[in-house]
């Protein structure tokens, strides 16, 4: 059965972003580079929010000079089908449709037509997917760092969210992989 996984890098304290917005500290060095793009060629489709689908534009026209590991992720980015729910963007590009629908509706759609894992990506959206209990599996990369505020990797809830610890993995730059799956 296809899950909608949720990934991204977070601190010791539980931020994707710090105070201003930045995220430069995520920045992966090959040995997770790879891995990051083991588990996108995995993905059927990929749920942006705004920010997220505007920071990832740069995959789209990547530089041919840039280091083997980010062209191979590019090759793997592009024809990725991304959603994107916006209500301020008025057209996408690449391989990116505009969705103002129902996400549980837009979930369970794409989950029928590709029988893959789904992504979604950035606080916002990711926020609203597990407040409608969409998400299956959170994944973690813990950097080594306490950024003391900023964006909150999970939103505040009015209720708990019950977790099984899958896989955990400790790379050469100290990041630590942490995979979840949500249990009721």
């Amino acid at each position: 059965m296809s899950k909608l996984i949720y990934s991204m890098g977070v601190s010791l304290d539980g931020f994707i972003a710090d105070p201003n917005g930045s995220i430069d500290w995520t920045v992966p060095d090959e040995e997770l580079h790879r891995f990051h793009n083991e588990q996108a060629r995995e993905l059927g489709a990929h749920f942006c929010g705004r920010g997220l689908y505007e920071v990832m534009l740069y995959w789209e026209t990547v530089d041919e000079n840039q280091a083997a590991v980010e062209l191979e992720f590019a090759a793997i980015w592009q024809p990725l089908p991304k959603i994107v729910f916006s209500n301020t963007l008025e057209k996408v590009e690449g391989k990116a449709k505009l969705a103002k629908g129902d996400p549980a509706e837009e979930v369970d759609r794409l989950k029928e037509e590709t029988g893959k894992d789904l992504a979604v990506g950035g606080a916002g959206l990711a926020a609203t997917f597990i407040e409608l209990g969409l998400v299956d599996e959170y994944r973690l990369f813990v950097s080594p760092i306490v950024l003391g505020g900023g964006t909150p990797y999970f939103p505040a809830l009015d209720k708990r969210i019950g977790l099984e610890l899958l896989e955990t993995r400790t790379f050469s730059s100290r990041v630590v992989y942490l995979r979840y799956r949500r249990v009721t």
